[in-house]
């Protein structure tokens, strides 16, 4: 067997393993962070939300990269929390339109310190050059593997 594939019998060679990891760290110092105030999917909600206020569920959900179905369920968890309203589009009625309320608002403005944090401790292994070029690689990788998802990144920019 010849050293490369030996090195791929390493579950620290495999990108995936790497990468759940780096999530798990990352959900940990997150929930650490945030006092469970929020889940990482209804903060990521929340916060595109508040950039794109009167947009329907399905939109969110793309640009937030999650299926339609949790992005549905999330918003009812997130409208029953008083954080942002639904309201039925009159010209299709199984869609709802989104709007943050001044609840929501005031969640993600208290927040914002503790998310600074979040980003901080996250990267602070790594030296402000390593950060911007690991954000930039992170960003390229989940850009260009976008397709390879179940539930792909509608970017904004792309429509």
């Amino acid at each position: 067997m010849d050293n490369d594939n030996h090195d791929l019998l390493d579950l620290h060679e495999h990108p995936g393993h790497l990468l759940r990891r780096a999530q798990q760290i990352s959900v940990s110092i997150f929930h650490d962070e945030i006092q469970g105030e929020l889940t990482p999917v209804q903060y990521a909600l929340l916060r595109t939300l508040a950039a794109s206020p009167g947009i329907d569920q399905v939109t969110l959900a793309g640009l937030v990269a999650i299926d339609t179905s949790t992005g549905a369920s999330v918003c009812a968890r997130l409208e029953e929390k008083g954080l942002l309203q639904r309201k039925v589009l009159p010209h299709n009625r199984r869609q709802r339109a989104l709007t943050i309320t001044a609840s929501g608002t005031a969640l993600l403005k208290r927040l914002d310190p503790a998310v600074h944090r979040l980003r901080e401790r996250l990267l602070a292994p790594l030296t402000e050059r390593e950060q911007v070029q690991f954000m930039r690689l992170l960003d390229k990788l989940v850009i260009e593997n976008n397709a390879q998802s179940r539930a792909p990144l509608a970017r904004p920019d792309a429509a």
